[in-house]
């Protein structure tokens, strides 16, 4: 087996060919995929007609699987959800917002892993934003000023009741189970130090940030606001497009990524798991 490894010539990302992922991935193969997700952060594997048995065969090569709340599984799996929109869907697009899977739990997941079903022949396109850059390109007095501040983040926004995804939420395809289980915080800090690389990377984003432990509410917001402007910049940015049997793994620990629409009238089915932090 022989892995071609075609960088995307952007601030992360790479397609990765000559692996067929229907068979089992060994321990030599397994850690040459790693050192090449570390070092690209973002990998698309093209052509990949895999089921739900393989998918999960392909995130237990890089650990146990990460624990998934407010989304239903899929049928018959425990840790397989459905990304779907229907074509006439007309609710807001599911995770059209910057942010690092499951940030407000303790152990947030080390990857996510996507598998397109179903996709539409325009828009769709997933957009990551390199935080290992964002935070390299803050300047020196910035970087001292965030050393030991800690962010405080929660799903309210999105899965409690009062949610994007809440009580309101009609007419939505996907099994999102919203809960008061949701307003519950975490803190993390905001310079996260990546386990394995040792890289720096800004750990805070729109979606799950709320506030700043030790400031105000007014002061947080300020100081998270302008984290939010710099760290999504065009040039920290990989925009990823989809083609049918794709399969894309991203690092959560060091990114941040968004959906995007653009595909009304046609249908969108992804499968999706999570290697665990």
């Amino acid at each position: 087996m022989s892995l071609r490894v075609t960088p995307s010539g952007g601030p992360c990302g790479a397609a990765v060919e000559g692996v067929d992922l229907r068979q089992p991935i060994t321990g030599p193969i397994a850690a040459e995929l790693r050192a090449i997700w570390l070092e690209h952060q973002v990998l698309a594997f093209p052509n990949q007609r895999i089921d739900d048995d393989d998918l999960e065969r392909f995130a237990l090569a890089f650990g146990a699987f990460g624990e998934d709340p407010f989304i239903a599984p899929i049928p018959g799996r425990q840790h397989v959800l459905e990304v779907r929109r229907e074509p006439d869907e007309t609710a807001p697009i599911f995770a059209e917002t910057w942010h690092s899977d499951w940030s407000f739990l303790a152990e947030p997941p080390s990857a996510t892993i996507l598998h397109g079903r179903i996709i539409p022949p325009v828009g769709g396109d997933t957009l990551f934003a390199n935080q290992y850059a964002a935070y390299e390109g803050l300047d020196e007095a910035l970087k001292e000023r965030l050393e030991g501040l800690r962010a405080i983040h929660s799903a309210a926004r999105g899965y409690a009741p009062d949610g994007l995804y809440g009580d309101a939420d009609k007419g939505r395809s996907m099994d999102i189970r919203p809960s008061e289980a949701a307003r519950a915080t975490q803190s993390h800090p905001i310079v996260r130090t990546h386990p394995e690389t040792g890289r720096k990377a800004l750990y805070v984003s729109p979606g799950y940030t709320l506030g700043v432990e030790g400031m105000s509410d007014d002061e947080g917001r300020s100081l998270l606001m302008s984290l939010f402007r710099h760290q999504s910049q065009p040039r920290f940015v990989h925009r990823q497009s989809w083609r049918p049997n794709m399969l894309v793994m991203w690092d959560n620990r060091c990114l941040n990524h968004m959906a995007t629409g653009g595909y009304q009238g046609h249908r969108r089915v992804l499968h999706r798991t999570t290697v665990a932090g």
